[in-house]
């Protein structure tokens, strides 16, 4: 794994503090190479250290297809594959007068089948209806009885899947799924169970182990698709994504399914299927990352933004790793580091390297244009501390090709800054950036600050014109910003303005329906979410999200334990993945959307204590969390359904699983991250980890985490005067929390109350004075109306005295 990179412009100095050979004595190995051989050596050692492996990973929306469909099922549910197969197997056999198989009939003669079986699942029997629900899974399944590999098996699914949707299987399906949800039999007879197992949810996982076939297999894209398959595709995304036959759209059928179990009043829910449809509905909907990343491209070219810098997908995927700190290699490095005596000679030449990493940052701790006081004893000790940490890597960093020139011999560019080219993030700056640095300098220069002017530069010297022209070069405007424009000019001139048209997609309708509960919403996924977590302990207040994985009978072999132990950790790690994943899809599109609703989801999650979840979520020893191998390869689908099961034995249960980490483990770490930054990223009062952090930890802290300072200078996008480095943000100040989540909070309700609530009696609404109009409107009464018109007539209007006098005289 590579080193930290140098730091450039406004970053901190580039090192670690602290060990080396892993001994605590300082003495180092017996004929050991010494000074910086040694240093090198050891470092060299490190990086191929099979404690900090290099990980072949790489992010995206999912996982592979098949490890996709094979968390789907857990492995309690293996013998189900049987069952299903022999019941389209008998249901086959009297359908079908010939003796083929089913990937020998013609397609009229496949199309014919399954709208014989489709009739079939409108009988009154409950137990006939799920057999044939069950031969409709095998053939989503990918008839596996009738092919030789996994590859045939992903094949057949997948053209099942989509003869299945053009025959209309998935709206048969949705309607079994609504009375499934309203089966308040089934409902009942869980809740007065001590204990709920996989047997009380056989008909909705039936149900929804269809729909996630179908939803997953139809999503994928694939060069070789028909014409046919694609159009196909289209109108399955677009009857997911809009409200048909005066319904909601699925996604929020499958949320009420989320509220529900978190309520208690439905425990038999096989939350995880839920969840994982869930998120691949949400995915095909709205789109992925890259769509994300397309659709940004659009707004921004809509609004008349220029381009974006780079794209951020491709960034992400051609990032090397960083090395974590190691505790071996900083003893190593404290006690290579040369003398103070020889480090106060060196100085000079170490602050000529590092001016231009300051010359930019106006909340420096040095000050440019000031005389240098003289440093008092305390003072003068603590740098020396400071350079001596640092002197361990710093001939490293002077050899690093990354490492720009020192500042003399770095051509002065009129035009352009330069940056290390080390750096993957083009850096951004706000326009309030600027405000702020230009009122900093004119009340220190000129005494008097001219507000938002960023233009008039007279009576400032000549650094800060330059300074200015940085910055301006990098000003970055978000489509953030135009929207939250946009906004306080239609709550200023609503008149004029007149109202606004928001486009009806997906992502806006999505919105709506969800606006109104999605307080409950989030608090439901996080319940899981905790529920899920590997830090947590049980409780027994806390929600019961093992109903799908638990067998009726519970395992009496030490084996048998194994093998469910490893299923259940299989299951929570599935959860966490599919619950981190929609929460990011969401935030993502609705910022995108606008930002008011994403804020408004931010809230929630925020209020609902979300980061103190995540930060507990990261309380554990996190490269053990990404290398667990919960999983038993002979087990997953599709491999068992073409090969027999194995005996139970240790060997088979470990067998075939040679991965250096779990890829939904890693996944579901990267998606919390980018969570917990979303939540956090402007808000000081969310502000708890990151980047972001590093400036409220201290001094002190700072000094002795200088390598994951590094790394985080190395990885992550710079805005040019954040002084995440050292902690002099004049923003941070904590008596403005409350106030600053309260204005956000009151620009949010203004937003959705102006934009999804409708009074008719609003003070803007037009006024209809003529009496004969307001008498002659027709007015929509319910529709049982007629049958108590009589009465309410008589309670409403005859059995009232009327005081005539009265009335005349207020009137």
């Amino acid at each position: 794994m590579d080193d930290p990179a140098a730091p450039g412009p406004a970053g901190p100095p580039a090192n670690g503090n602290g060990n080396g050979n892993g001994n605590g004595n300082g003495k180092g190995k017996p004929g050991a190479p010494k000074g910086r051989e040694a240093f090198r050596s050891q470092r060299r050692e490190s990086e191929g250290s099979v404690d900090c492996p290099t990980l072949e990973f790489e992010y995206g929306d999912a996982d592979g297809h098949a490890a996709e469909l094979s968390e789907l099922y857990s492995y309690t549910e293996n013998l189900e594959f049987t069952t299903n197969r022999r019941c389209f197997e008998e249901d086959f056999r009297t359908q079908v007068q010939d003796t083929k198989e089913w990937l020998e009939l013609e397609e009229d003669a496949q199309k014919t089948y399954v709208m014989g079986l489709l009739d079939r699942l409108e009988v009154v029997s409950r137990e006939q209806r799920l057999k044939v629900a069950r031969a409709v899974l095998y053939l989503a399944q990918g008839t596996f009885g009738e092919c030789d590999s996994e590859v045939d098996v992903l094949h057949w699914s997948r053209y099942n899947c989509f003869l299945l949707y053009q025959m209309g299987t998935f709206s048969a399906f949705l309607e079994l799924l609504h009375m499934e949800i309203d089966n308040s039999q089934a409902s009942s007879s869980a809740l007065r169970k001590p204990a709920v197992s996989i047997a009380d949810s056989t008909e909705l996982r039936v149900l929804l182990s269809v729909m996630y076939l179908m939803v997953e297999n139809i999503r994928l894209e694939r060069e070789i698709d028909s014409c046919g398959w694609r159009t196909a595709r289209e109108t399955f995304r677009t009857e997911l994504s809009f409200s048909t036959h005066n319904e909601e759209p699925f996604a929020l059928l499958l949320f009420s399914m989320v509220t529900k179990f978190c309520s208690g009043l439905a425990p038999h829910f096989p939350i995880k299927k839920v969840l994982l449809l869930l998120w691949k509905v949400v995915m095909f909907t709205l789109g992925g990352f890259e769509h994300l990343q397309a659709l940004k491209i659009q707004k921004r070219a809509e609004l008349g933004l220029p381009p974006l810098a780079e794209d951020s997908i491709q960034v992400v995927k051609s990032m090397r790793a960083a090395s974590p700190p190691s505790y071996t290699l900083d003893l190593g490095e404290s006690q290579l580091a040369p003398p103070p005596s020889k480090l106060r000679g060196r100085r000079g030449s170490r602050r000529q390297l590092l001016t231009k990493q300051d010359s930019l940052d106006i909340y420096n701790e040095r000050d440019l244009f000031k005389t240098e006081e003289p440093a008092t004893e305390e003072e003068e000790e603590s740098a020396a501390d400071g350079e001596r940490a640092l002197d361990g890597e710093l001939d490293l960093l002077e050899q690093d090709p990354l490492v720009p020139p020192p500042p003399s011999q770095t051509p002065l560019s009129t035009d352009r800054v330069a940056f290390p080219k080390g750096l993957p993030w083009a850096p951004k700056v706000r326009q309030k950036d600027i405000e702020h640095f230009l009122e900093m300098s004119r009340n220190k220069f000129i005494g008097f600050t001219l507000g938002q002017d960023t233009d008039t530069l007279v009576g400032l010297p000549r650094p800060i014109h330059e300074s200015v022209k940085t910055l301006k070069q990098h000003k970055y405007i978000s489509i953030a910003d135009i929207q939250i424009k946009n906004e306080e000019d239609l709550e200023k001139c609503p008149m004029s303005l007149g109202e606004e048209v928001v486009p009806e997609t997906p992502c806006e309708i999505l919105y709506q329906g969800m606006l109104y509960s999605l307080p409950q919403y989030m608090i439901a996924l996080l319940k899981i979410l905790l529920a899920a977590a590997p830090t947590s302990k049980a409780k027994t207040d806390s929600i019961n999200i093992l109903a799908d994985v638990l067998p009726e009978e519970m395992p009496i072999t030490v084996l048998q334990s194994m093998k469910l132990g490893i299923d259940v950790n299989r299951h929570k790690e599935i959860i966490v993945k599919s619950i981190s994943a929609l929460l990011l899809l969401l935030l993502k599109h609705f910022k995108l959307n606008h930002i008011y609703q994403f804020e408004y989801v931010s809230q929630h999650l925020v209020f609902a204590n979300c980061i103190p979840l995540i930060l507990k979520f990261f309380n554990q020893n996190i490269l053990s969390y990404i290398t667990a191998k919960n999983s038993i390869s002979v087990l997953d689908y599709p491999c068992c359904t073409i090969q027999d099961l194995p005996e139970l034995t240790t060997e088979s249960l470990e067998a075939g699983d040679n991965s250096q980490f779990c890829w939904r483990n890693l996944f579901s770490c990267i998606n919390l991250l980018r969570l917990l930054n979303k939540l956090t990223k402007w808000k000081h009062s969310r502000t708890m980890l990151l980047k972001i952090q590093t400036k409220y930890l201290g001094r002190q802290w700072r000094k002795s985490n200088m390598k994951t300072m590094s790394a985080i200078y190395q990885k992550v996008r710079h805005r040019m005067n954040d002084d995440w480095a050292y902690g002099n943000d004049i923003d941070a100040r904590p008596w403005d929390f409350q106030a600053e989540e309260c204005t956000l909070r009151a620009n949010i309700e203004a937003f959705n109350s102006r934009r999804y609530d409708k009074p008719q009696d609003s003070e803007f609404s037009p006024v209809d004075n003529c009496l004969q109009s307001v008498l002659g409107q027709r007015l929509d009464l319910p529709e049982d109306f007629h049958y108590s018109y009589e009465l309410w007539l008589e309670r409403e209007v005859f059995s009232q005295p009327i005081c005539w006098e009265e009335l005349l005289q207020n009137h």
